[in-house]
């Protein structure tokens, strides 16, 4: 189990507890995150679920992988540390994990 902190881009946090093996998108959906859409449910297709990783993390979490930075070409405000989250995996490594949520463009 790891405690996973969303910060929407206004500033609010939400701090759940994510059972090791899901994703960190599937912890947000599981929990209702504002900000995390997975429109394709995960599979790497859609870059719905971007969200900025500090640096200080880059370890733990991994590096993207050539699909995944393909489909962060799609995402808006693609910056250092931009990762789709349904491409991080929970772990007791990850536990503290902050990730902030890209402003919504509509």
């Amino acid at each position: 189990m790891a405690k996973i902190t969303y910060i929407e881009h206004d500033g609010t946090s939400h701090t759940i507890d994510c059972e090791n093996g899901m994703t960190v998108m599937e912890g947000a959906i599981k929990n209702s995150i504002p900000g995390i859409d997975a429109d394709c449910g995960g599979a790497c297709a859609c870059a719905t679920c971007h969200v900025y990783v500090d640096g200080a993390w880059k370890d733990k979490t991994g590096s993207a992988e050539q699909m995944e930075e393909d489909m962060l070409d799609f995402a808006f405000d693609v910056r250092d540390g931009s990762r789709l989250s349904c491409q991080i995996k929970v772990s007791d490594e990850v536990d503290g994990l902050v990730v902030r949520l890209p402003e919504k463009q509509f």
